[in-house]
């Protein structure tokens, strides 16, 4: 592996639990520690800590931050009440996507700068570039602190609990979609009560000089009742049951946000930001192809760029695939044509040459109970 990759704060802790190391975004990431099956049950019932470190975290002071941001976002922020996160897609002109980011106002955090947007790792280079260009002389200051900061992800049916065992409140007391500042191990953290897996759960945002004793003690509350670190395989078979797109894949620049089923995430009406002419006409093309989940015959897993067939025709193409630990089936994300995306639409995928039946279906995958 090469010297010249990013290690989180959390690199050496990898290594002693075993962690097999890859290249992930520039980033020197586990994949797994002992499997991705255990790793994932682990995670569906009961606790998986994820190393997320790698994302970019940005923090923003000025005037009005609220409202500028919201001209570069498809959901709408300015406003956004104190301790809300939002999940939103940014575009270009042409209404593709450039990135999909977590904005969160922290007032009280820092009261200095109380907004901060989390970013994906491959993107964080050019969505800072992109945003400064943007913020030029308005007064805003962006500020990249992804190198002096940890992010841990603790996900699972037990989380929250093992996370209030340690911190200065209970994650669980927090609504989805929201965030405080706390301590954990009596160090000064960002508690928010969001995640990447479908499960319950939380993520943490603390100086990096921590990093390693959070994660053993949680590791140390959660070992016992079946918690366990887990990696980057685990976090992608979890993510695609829930249906969570991911940046490269489900959503990339040649995908125009209308496209992505996250129709919770654009909001159009009374408010312009850039690409909402580009979405506005998208939405009504009606010919555009659009997300859907597929479910395979056998286990084999169709893979990115594996197309899809209907009567011999082409329809559209897998952007994710995997075997489902929970479902114990092969599952896969894709974008197909209106009139072939319909649920219940038997189509055949092509696997390295072999076209193997599968349905269409509506997403999620998995929602947990």
């Amino acid at each position: 592996m090469s010297d010249s990759l990013l290690k989180t704060p959390l690199h050496a802790w990898h290594v002693k639990q075993g962690g097999r190391m890859v290249e992930f975004g520039g980033w020197s990431m586990p994949v797994q520690y002992t499997s991705i099956i255990a790793e994932h049950q682990a995670t569906r019932n009961a606790v998986g800590i994820f190393d997320v470190s790698h994302m970019g975290r940005f923090w923003f002071s000025g005037d009005n931050v609220d409202s500028v941001i919201d001209g570069l976002l498809t959901r709408r922020v300015a406003g956004l009440e104190p301790g809300k996160i939002r999940y939103s897609l940014m575009c270009r002109d042409d209404g593709c996507i450039l990135d999909d980011v977590l904005f969160y106002n922290l007032a009280g955090y820092r009261p200095n700068q109380p907004f901060m947007m989390v970013v994906n790792a491959g993107n964080r280079k050019k969505i800072f570039d992109w945003i400064t260009s943007q913020m030029a002389g308005k007064g805003i200051r962006v500020e990249d602190r992804t190198p002096d900061t940890t992010m841990i992800a603790v996900q699972g049916p037990l989380a929250c609990q093992a996370v209030a065992s340690l911190a200065d409140s209970d994650p669980a007391q927090l609504a989805y979609y929201t965030g405080r500042s706390g301590t954990v191990c009596g160090h000064p953290a960002i508690i928010s009560r969001t995640g990447y897996t479908g499960e319950d759960g939380c993520e943490l945002i603390l100086e990096s000089e921590f990093a390693e004793q959070v994660a053993d003690e949680i590791l140390g509350r959660v070992r016992g009742d079946g918690g366990m670190p887990a990696g980057l395989g685990a976090r992608d078979t979890l993510r695609l049951e829930a249906a969570m797109p991911l940046y490269g894949h489900e959503l990339t620049e040649s995908t125009n946000a209308a496209q992505t089923g996250l129709k919770f995430a654009i909001n159009l009406k009374n408010r312009e930001f850039i690409g909402s002419a580009a979405v506005r006409r998208a939405m009504d093309d009606k010919g555009l192809p659009v997300r859907v989940g597929l479910k395979l015959e056998g286990r084999r897993a169709a893979r990115e760029n594996c197309e899809v067939f209907s009567n011999g025709n082409r329809i559209g193409v897998v952007t994710s695939g995997t075997f489902s630990p929970t479902l114990n089936q092969s599952i896969s994300m894709a974008y197909l044509t209106p009139d072939g995306a319909v649920s219940g639409t038997s189509v055949e995928v092509d696997i390295r040459g072999s076209k193997v039946a599968a349905e269409v279906v509506d997403l999620p995958f998995y929602s947990r109970k």
